[in-house]
Parts: structure tokens; sequence; C-alpha cells
């Protein structure tokens, strides 16, 4: 799947890198891709993320360092009224190679040969505080944070998201055709739409959009709709005194007995469980 290329050279202006903190509603799906390393880190949110084909779940204190070109989305809504808050910095390579030249830079070059495949870590406390404020910096104080910032990355336990390196070589009609199928069941997933109605969207038979929607995702489209519909059901549970059988029905599951056994195979625990532990 060919994704969206975002223009980060324009945004940057006249600054060697660009970082920023923001705040919005909910992550809105959005697939694309752009030349520059990434660096991001959810300060505030949950739901699901896509890095080349592999999709897992992200939660508050998401850390992921993503090479170039390298496909990618978060996406999901507020389970409280809280808005979604990230922090992304964003580089070229023709910046950070004047840096990995030395000896010492030995470990922040090897992150960064493996960040083509996508890099998730544990970060600590004081990592975190160095990564907020970066973006309150200017001129080498800046400059002298990101590489501290990468020097302690390089010496932090970290996971590679997927398992093989990703390339894009596909057509623009597919990269639309896939924001097109993920906004029309953002928007319709609390009904009862079924894969040929969606299979409709982008005209293609039911057979041949399920192979094109997990090459895209690596989700089948089943799976896909149930996350979203279990990640709302997580926020009403939590945001309202609606009775799970009145939510399970407002997410779009038909039955009860499925809405349950879809919601533990999810949470790892019933809905109720789920509602009784966070309000305590």
């Amino acid at each position: 799947m060919k994704a969206v290329l975002e223009d980060i050279k324009s945004q940057k202006g006249t600054s060697s890198f660009y970082a920023y903190r923001f705040q919005v509603p909910f992550f809105e799906f959005k697939w694309h891709y752009h030349p520059e390393y990434e660096l991001t880190y959810i300060v505030k949110g949950n739901g699901y993320r896509i890095v080349g084909n592999t999709y897992e779940n992200y939660k508050d204190g998401d850390l992921v360092l993503l090479g170039p070109n390298l496909p990618h989305t978060w996406t999901g809504k507020a389970i409280d009224k809280e808005p979604f808050e990230a922090v992304v910095i964003q580089f070229s390579k023709e910046f950070i190679g004047a840096f990995l030249g030395f000896e010492e830079a030995e470990q922040i070059k090897t992150l960064f040969e493996n960040s083509i495949r996508g890099i998730s870590f544990d970060a600590n406390s004081k990592l975190v505080d160095s990564i907020k404020t970066l973006t309150e910096l200017d001129g080498m104080d800046k400059i002298l944070r990101l590489i501290s910032v990468l020097n302690a990355l390089s010496h932090t336990k970290y996971k590679l998201i997927a398992p093989n390196t990703f390339h894009t070589i596909v057509s623009k009609k597919s990269e639309m055709r896939i924001n097109e199928v993920c906004l029309f069941i953002q928007k319709n997933f609390n009904t009862a739409i079924s894969l040929k109605q969606v299979a409709n969207q982008i005209y293609l038979t039911e057979s041949n959009f399920c192979k094109f929607f997990k090459k895209a995702t690596g989700k089948t489209y089943s799976d896909y709709l149930n996350e979203i519909r279990i990640n709302e059901s997580a926020r009403l549970l939590l945001q309202t005194d609606k009775t799970i059988s009145q939510i399970s029905f407002e997410c779009g599951f038909e039955t009860l007995s499925y809405f349950n056994r879809v919601f533990l195979k999810k949470k790892n625990r019933t809905p109720s469980v789920f509602r009784n532990e966070k309000s305590l």
C-alpha cells in the first residue's frame, strides 16, 4: 500500500528539524509517509497504530522511531474527556548524517539502520521529560537536546515493530482506497455494515477486498472493525451509565453474547470487570 506523502520540509521553515507538540480530540486515520526520520511520543491517547503492515495497540507513553519513507498512522478515539496529545520530532538524513561519522555515534547509527522497520521503546521518565521539553528550545540548545535524546534512545531497551522491511510499491489509487475505506469504517462502525457494502466503496469484489485490506493493515476486515467497536465500547463503559447491553448494540454488535466474547478477547477481561476496575 502506498501512502500519502507528507511535506515536512516546507513545514519546518528555516529550522534544522521539525519538533512540535499538539492536542486534538482524536487521532484520525491518515496513512502517510515522508523521507524524514520521525520520533513520536504519545502523551495522551489510545487506539491502534499501523507501521508498515504491522498493526498494534498503543496507549499513553507510546514512543516510536520510524525510518524514512516507512508508511504509518496512529488512530483512535478518547475513552475519557481528555484530548489526545503527542510530541513529534522529524529530521532529515542530511541533518543527522553530519553526526554519524564519529566513532562515538556507532550505536546511534545502528539505531537508525533498525528504524527502517520501526522501533518501539520502553522509555524512562527522564528521557520522556527531555523529549517533551525539546519543543520549547531554540538554536543550538534544541539541536544538542535532540542529539542527547537520540543517544539515550540508542542505550534504551527497544523492539522492532515490523518483522521485515516494508516497501510500498503500489499505485496512487491504492493509497486513496485504503484511506477511503478506513474513514468509512470509522464513520459507520456502529451500524451493520457488511463486507459487501464496504467492498463496494472501492469497487472491489469481496474476495479481492479482503486480500487488499489484509495486505494494507495486517488485519482482516472483521478484526479491524471489531477493534474499532471495542475501543468505542470501552469509552462508553467508562464515560456513561448505559448498560452493557445498550453499549454493545450502539457499537454495532448484533448480539450481547458476541460482544462479550470479542471484548474478552481484546481486553482480557469482561465488560463488567473492565468498568469496575476503571471506576476504582
